[in-house]
């Protein structure tokens, strides 16, 4: 049977002809410049401007530098004991991590809500379309999130003011009297409430946009399949577009885990001590009163490293659980 053209043929015995042995690919001047250019420019920044101060933090918690001297004093892991029995640290590691749990979910759930509402929401008759004005919708829900935090901390604690808020004045003119002078921020059973609605109000409208776009890149012959079949919005919403977007949902849940482990703007500008009896004090608010306000640096350095801890399990967390998601429902597939 004879070979296809252009097929290498081996032949057995002296003289036999070998394929062509591979070339390697010569390190020539346009290799190098490539990879020096978008591999180790990125690779020294990121070792310049993330390890080398993530480690030099953690040494620095090892000591009981105050911030102003050239020398620091080696103690060991002192901070961090010292740091297991502080009463106010622990409470502030409680309130970032009421906002690690409530800030994604609320935020998330209602992003996608109203995603589903702009992309299938419509009319039940004809083409599978959103609600009608979707557009303007989407562009006023965004504009909250053009805002700097700043502003928007501000803005609300304006609005949160007992004597002449918005928040009270609306409500004691709908007959609700009782919240006349009420300090929304003032109150500990409110004030960390208060904050969590103006970080959701923030970020509702920019995780809508992203959950639109992952949405509507779904084929729209599944949406229609779903209809015929007799599933209501609930169930497509639920069964069709959350597995559909399950990789932005992720994504958009350790973005916001991060930054409700922060927070730190919005505390600042709406309680920047910590509300009542510390009701809104958080780690990053302890971090920098502890190193700017008391100078110790070192003990700041240590909680900075418990907070960096509790970013990386959340996330590690995060990414397994839905690592194993995905393998259990690629393996349902295949069955």
């Amino acid at each position: 049977m004879s070979a296809l053209p252009g097929t290498p043929t081996r032949v057995s015995g002296r003289g036999a002809s070998r394929p062509p042995a591979a070339t390697r690919k010569r390190w020539t001047f346009d290799r190098i410049s490539l990879v020096v250019v978008f591999l180790g420019v990125p690779v020294a920044l990121y070792l310049l401007f993330v390890l080398y101060p993530f480690t030099q933090a953690a040494w620095y918690s090892l000591t009981s530098w105050s911030g102003f001297t050239s020398t620091q004093e080696f103690i060991g892991l002192e901070n961090y004991q010292r740091l297991l029995t502080d009463g106010l640290f622990l409470q502030a590691v409680g309130n970032s991590l009421v906002l690690l749990l409530v800030v994604p979910a609320v935020t998330l759930v209602l992003s996608f809500a109203l995603a589903c509402l702009l992309t299938f929401g419509g009319s039940s008759t004809g083409a599978v379309r959103g609600l009608s004005g979707s557009s303007f919708y989407r562009v006023v829900s965004f504009f909250p999130y053009v805002v700097p935090a700043i502003v928007v901390g501000i803005i609300f604690g304006r609005v949160y003011d007992p004597s002449a808020g918005l928040l009270n004045g609306v409500l004691t003119g709908l007959g609700l009297g009782r919240f006349k002078d009420f300090a929304w921020l003032g109150e500990p059973s409110t004030a960390l409430w208060a904050v969590v609605v103006v970080i959701v109000w923030s970020f509702v409208g920019f995780y809508m946009v992203l959950f639109v776009a992952s949405i509507r890149a779904i084929p729209a012959e599944i949406f229609e399949a779903a209809r015929i079949d007799g599933a209501g919005r609930f169930r497509t919403a639920v069964f069709i577009a959350a597995p559909g977007i399950a990789g932005s949902l992720r994504t958009a849940y350790v973005y916001l885990g991060i930054f409700a482990l922060d927070a730190f703007v919005f505390l600042a500008a709406m309680n920047p001590d910590g509300g009542p009896g510390n009701s809104t004090l958080v780690i990053t608010q302890q971090i920098f009163s502890t190193a700017f306000k008391e100078g110790r640096f070192g003990l700041a350095c240590a909680m900075g490293v418990v907070l960096a801890v509790l970013t990386f399990a959340f996330t590690g967390l995060v990414l397994g659980i839905g690592q194993a998601l995905a393998r259990r429902n690629a393996r349902g597939a295949r069955a």
